[in-house]
């Protein structure tokens, strides 16, 4: 039997540098908080309604449109339908909107610490990029990239809260960078808005140049359903159904769709466990100051944390053997760095005292 060699691949694929994907181990009594998922099941009425759709009607294509999920959207957020795209997870969303709007003879603007997927949708679609620095602090530099826009771009993208430090944007600098670019798309891709993020859905109506991006895997814990969507107005909407029809015409299937809009309209569930994650990530917030780790300001569900006497993937690895998994990143500037999802209260305790044996052991 033969195996397929790198001579009949693509050039662009022989080059590219694939995301990598959080560990998902199957490891007795594991403490899992590397892949930023929520601890807490979804909404009761979401898994209902995930039976009701499966007892019937999974012979026949779902809606093309995912026109139940679009108004349900669009209901929550004042919106009109012809404004929301749904699609499977908002990494397809966002990778569609990367072949629509930012193929442009100008290099594409990101900053240089932000979610790893962009650069590999970049990559693929061939889209010239370039990063622009976050301050010393790990903060999007908002003025920099304002002033590079003016000098032409293919767009921005910009993660908010960003991804993997956790730090948020006022929404004032969201419409500074919009004001900036105005013949330019600008992309906020929001997936941990939920945990105390600044939402730019109110401006949808306002820019033409915005397209917000949001999913249902992190505060309505649907990770395995693979939901997400984009808001803009409709000229960007209609863009992102081309690209959809010419690639998927189903992506979400019946089960997806009827679990979203129920997790959707369970506001009180939302409302619940989001904050428990918030009230947990405080509470880890200052126990890891007591252990020595220095923690930035998270408006996520997960903490961004270096311990100034510890080398962050040897913390990586020793937890690792203690049933605990954290995410560690090997990018320069945020080498030292340990991404901490926020799990339940007990998880988290698990982390501490995991964390404390290590320390105390040095």
């Amino acid at each position: 039997m033969t195996t397929a060699v790198p001579a009949f691949w693509s050039p662009r694929i022989a080059a590219l540098e694939p995301y990598v994907p959080g560990e998902q181990p199957r490891i007795a009594n594991l403490v899992k908080l590397n892949t930023n998922e929520n601890p807490y099941p979804p909404s009761p009425l979401a898994v209902d309604a995930i039976q009701q759709a499966a007892a019937d009607g999974l012979e026949r294509y779902p809606d093309p449109t995912s026109l139940a999920l679009r108004e349900a959207v669009a209901r929550r957020h004042g919106l009109t339908v012809d404004q929301v795209f749904a699609g499977n997870g908002s990494d397809e969303v966002l990778a569609h909107a990367f072949f629509a709007f930012f193929q442009q003879a100008e290099p594409l603007l990101m900053p240089d610490v932000s979610y790893s997927f962009y650069k590999v949708y970049a990559q693929i679609y061939g889209i010239a990029c370039e990063l622009q620095p976050v301050d010393a602090g790990l903060r999007v530099d908002i003025e920099a990239i304002a002033v590079r826009a003016r000098n032409g771009c293919a767009g921005i993208v910009i993660a908010n809260p960003n991804a993997p430090t956790g730090i948020g944007l006022p929404l004032s600098q969201i419409e500074r960078l919009l004001a900036a670019c105005p013949d330019r798309l600008v992309l906020v891709d929001e997936a941990y808005v939920d945990f105390g993020g600044e939402s730019a859905l109110p401006l949808v109506g306002k820019y033409p140049n915005l397209l917000v991006v949001q999913t249902l895997s992190k505060s309505r814990s649907l990770a395995g359903l693979r939901v997400g969507f984009a808001c803009g107005q409709q000229h960007l909407i209609d863009a992102l159904v081309r690209v959809k029809d010419s690639f998927n015409s189903y992506p979400l299937d019946r089960l997806a769709t009827a679990g979203a809009v129920a997790a959707l309209e369970d506001e009180a569930w939302f409302n619940t466990t989001r904050d428990k994650i918030v009230d947990t990530r405080e509470g880890l917030h200052l126990q890891l100051e007591d252990l020595g780790f220095e923690v930035l300001p998270s408006q996520t569900n997960f903490v961004f944390a270096r311990h100034p006497q510890r080398d962050a993937a040897e913390l990586a690895a020793l937890l690792r053997e203690r049933a605990v998994l954290v995410r560690h990143f090997k990018q320069p500037r945020i080498a030292q760095y340990l991404r901490i999802s926020i799990g339940t209260r007990e998880q988290c305790s698990a982390l501490v005292q995991a964390l404390q044996a290590i320390l105390d052991a040095q």
